[in-house]
């Protein structure tokens, strides 16, 4: 892979980090290493919430980690195709990483992170419409976050967060009839385990508020 398309950028937004404040620079390094755990609540909380939609929904809740899943394993798979290095180790005269450099063999190209985050940004999005104005942003600083630390390039995130993106929409197509119909069935089993992980779905949850009301 040839980086030095992408290597100029890399350098200024690597000085630019160095030129923030030490709060900024540490905000930075903490969110580019647990920020898709905000991404993991949204997946919790978009499953409590369809518990009781419609089959749809629930489908849609649960394909989410799903899809992110198989993002994470595309970028992974093409990036032990690529070996391209961390710019961290091969980019000359680079401002050093905010964050440990990852060791050789570990490889830049795409960034898993990005991959993931802009699945999950995606996946959420098609489950929950109005997320969008939340999911998009923290996805695109998820990945901006890689090059302010320094371990990857800026042509890696692009490339992760489209592939991401690109795969859970194709995942989520391809795979929401047979998680409706699964939701279906797991639904009508009566298996108490079941019946809690799926939640009472729409209609019974619309007798019960009616029931409540009456009484």
């Amino acid at each position: 892979m040839d980086s030095s398309i992408t290597a100029p950028l890399y350098r200024d937004i690597t000085d630019f980090a160095h030129d923030m404040p030490s709060w900024v620079q540490h905000l930075a390094e903490i969110w580019t290493e647990l920020g898709l755990l905000v991404f993991g609540v949204l997946f919790i909380t978009g499953w409590w919430r369809a518990r009781r939609a419609d089959d749809g929904a629930l489908a849609l809740a649960v394909l989410a980690p799903i899809a992110t899943a198989f993002a994470y394993v595309s970028s992974e798979m093409l990036k032990s195709v690529v070996d391209e290095e961390r710019p961290c180790r091969a980019v000359v005269g680079a401002a050093a990483s905010l964050v440990p450099c990852p060791p050789t063999g570990d490889w830049s190209f795409p960034s898993n992170h990005s991959a993931i985050a802009g699945a999950a940004a995606v996946a959420l999005a098609i489950a929950r419409p109005r997320l969008a104005w939340l999911t998009a942003p923290l996805a695109l600083l998820m990945a901006f976050s890689r090059v302010f630390v320094g371990v990857h390039y800026p042509h890696d995130v692009a490339v992760g967060l489209l592939l991401g993106a690109a795969v859970a929409a194709v995942a989520v197509a391809v795979l929401y009839r047979p998680a409706r119909s699964l939701v279906r069935t797991v639904r009508s089993s009566g298996a108490p385990l079941a019946v809690w992980a799926s939640g009472p779905g729409a209609a019974t949850a619309g007798r019960s508020r009616r029931r409540g009301k009456r009484h």
